[in-house]
């Protein structure tokens, strides 16, 4: 609902979503995202972190060439289990584990929305950093993109933003 919305309805690369990030770097000189799930998962997975034309026409290819071979449920598993959420925590299942103490099936609406808004800066958005509320913020924009795309219910959405998060203690095992 956040990251590629449209990641059901289109294909390997988003052409509308690139032209807009372009669009709003170059004339806005305002950063936007415009890659699809699966060209994420194509760069952190097997490019460098380059930002080159030559290292977008591959990441390009190999997004197409991803999604021939992987259906998009697999694609998307992938991502979740690569992407960073903070320090030493890669993957949904082990951010589950450091930031709430639970296995990520047994997370409720609340802590997936909140984990969700994790991987744009993991950093910025960490419980445990200068700003917390950033990530409370982020998290209910997040489930408020939810409700508008009907992923979740408004009751749902009521539930979710009332809901107060524990989060699990910092410990030299998770660190």
């Amino acid at each position: 609902a956040i990251e590629d919305k449209d990641f059901y309805n289109h294909g390997a690369v988003d052409f509308r979503g690139m032209t807009r990030a372009f669009y709003s770097t170059v004339f806005k000189k305002q950063i936007q995202g415009g890659s699809t799930l699966t060209q994420q998962l194509v760069k952190t997975t097997l490019l460098s972190p380059e930002q080159t034309i030559i290292r977008k026409a591959k990441e390009i290819v190999l997004s197409v060439a991803t999604e021939i071979i992987y259906p998009k449920q697999k694609i998307l598993e992938m991502y979740l289990n690569q992407v960073p959420y903070g320090g030493t925590s890669y993957g949904i299942e082990a951010a589950s584990l450091t930031y709430f103490g639970k296995r990520a099936k047994d997370l409720t609406l609340a802590e997936s929305a909140y984990l969700a808004g994790l991987p744009e800066s993991p950093s910025r958005y960490s419980p445990f950093g200068t700003h917390p509320e950033l990530a409370k913020d982020r998290q209910l924009i997040i489930l408020k993109k939810m409700y508008e795309q009907k992923y979740i219910t408004g009751i749902e959405l009521e539930k979710a933003e009332k809901e107060k998060l524990q989060f699990q203690k910092l410990s030299n095992k998770i660190l």
